[in-house]
């Protein structure tokens, strides 16, 4: 038996799930429905929420990757021996 629920949701969320359920060949509602069945299974909710880049978050790679040009940051490592190692210089 199929029920029907109501949900008010941001307008550009709602525009960007259809088209992405569009992409797919699928319904919005058959994703709805699919997560729903998700949660009910796993007993687990997930979200995802992505970084918004913000102009002090940009600022401070580019901050970084210049101090990583220029070598005033420390190389990268594969092992915790060569750090220690490179950290007691």
């Amino acid at each position: 038996m199929n029920t029907v629920i109501s949900v008010r949701i941001d307008k550009d969320v709602k525009d960007s799930a259809q088209e992405v359920a569009n992409s797919t060949g699928i319904k919005l509602s058959t994703l709805i429905n699919a997560y729903l069945r998700q949660v009910a299974a796993t007993r687990r909710i997930e979200f995802y929420a992505p970084e918004i880049m913000t102009p002090k978050l940009d600022n401070l790679i580019a901050s970084v990757e210049a101090e990583l040009q220029v070598g005033k940051i420390s190389r990268k490592f594969t092992n915790t021996d060569d750090f220690l190692q490179d950290l007691k210089k």
